[in-house]
């Protein structure tokens, strides 16, 4: 992605080395990987993880002291972020809308948010209660790594894919996935959950269309992106977590679902087709 020189976001809250306030659910380590097998890597809506995940807490006052690695990771998911703004201020405004900002967080280790504490383990992700994204960009390495999915576009979905979730709660639609929660079995809800999830993919494929008509994008991007996307499926991470897939424990679809409506955002362009919700067939 060409995004070295270019605008960064002014809307980035810089916490590394802060540490979060230390909550612990979910009954020890036990609890941890439960929640590890369903939402790591997945770029999920934080609030369905009560109270978050972590074992501890530290609030340091000692400025945070950056490799050249990780500035150069700050400034792209900081361009990365200016790129949206860009791109769904348009498309609001061609709707007959406003948009507004959402605000990136960067923290190492744990973090507050209006959701509840998170560790670094539960991967990205986006809180509607505060309208801010979250990332550890120690996640940079784990897509390269363990999930085998390298290249600065494969953060770029991922970032994309929060951001999406943010659309979604500006357009209501989170709002109303969340007054099914009390009203449905858990395995009823995992299957909304899904077609939520799977939106904001769509939504990630939108920008990203977008950004090939800016010319942004680099040879190569759009395979970095549908990589990320295969690799942060449920049926792949609950394999490599436990040895088998459990299909109604779902919450982000499989890895050909992501990567298929990720891709029809980038085909289609437009938000009117990517409504999973009504879709026969995901």
């Amino acid at each position: 992605m060409k995004w070295q020189g270019r605008r960064g976001s002014s809307n980035v809250e810089d916490r590394r080395g802060m540490g979060g306030g230390g909550k612990l659910i979910g009954g020890g380590i036990s609890g941890i990987i439960i929640v590890v097998i369903v939402t790591l890597l997945s770029g999920g809506n934080i609030g369905d993880i009560l109270g978050g995940i972590t074992t501890g807490g530290t609030n340091s006052s000692a400025p945070y002291e950056q490799t050249a690695q990780e500035k150069e990771l700050a400034d792209f998911v900081s361009v990365v972020l200016a790129d949206t703004e860009d791109v769904w201020s348009e498309v609001f405004q061609e709707e007959g809308m406003a948009y507004q900002d959402p605000t990136l967080v960067l923290y190492t280790g744990s973090v507050d948010s209006a959701c509840g504490t998170a560790t670094s383990a539960v991967g990205p992700f986006y809180c509607p209660g505060d309208a801010k994204l979250y990332i550890d960009l120690s996640f940079y390495d784990e897509l390269q790594q363990r999930f085998q999915a390298p290249g600065d576009f494969a953060m770029a979905y991922v970032v994309a894919h929060e951001v999406g979730h943010h659309v979604q709660t500006l357009l209501g639609t989170t709002k109303k996935l969340d007054s099914l929660r009390q009203s449905l079995s858990e395995t009823e809800y995992n299957k909304y959950q899904v077609r939520f999830e799977l939106q904001a993919d769509y939504l990630a494929g939108v920008w990203a269309k977008h950004a090939q008509g800016m010319n942004l994008l680099e040879e190569g991007d759009l395979e970095e992106a549908l990589t990320a996307a295969s690799a942060v499926g449920d049926d792949t991470i609950q394999k490599q977590a436990q040895g088998y897939a459990v299909p109604d424990s779902f919450t982000h679809g499989t890895s050909e679902q992501r990567k298929r409506w990720f891709y029809k955002g980038f085909n289609s362009g437009t938000i009117e087709g990517g409504d999973t919700f009504n879709a026969s067939e995901l």
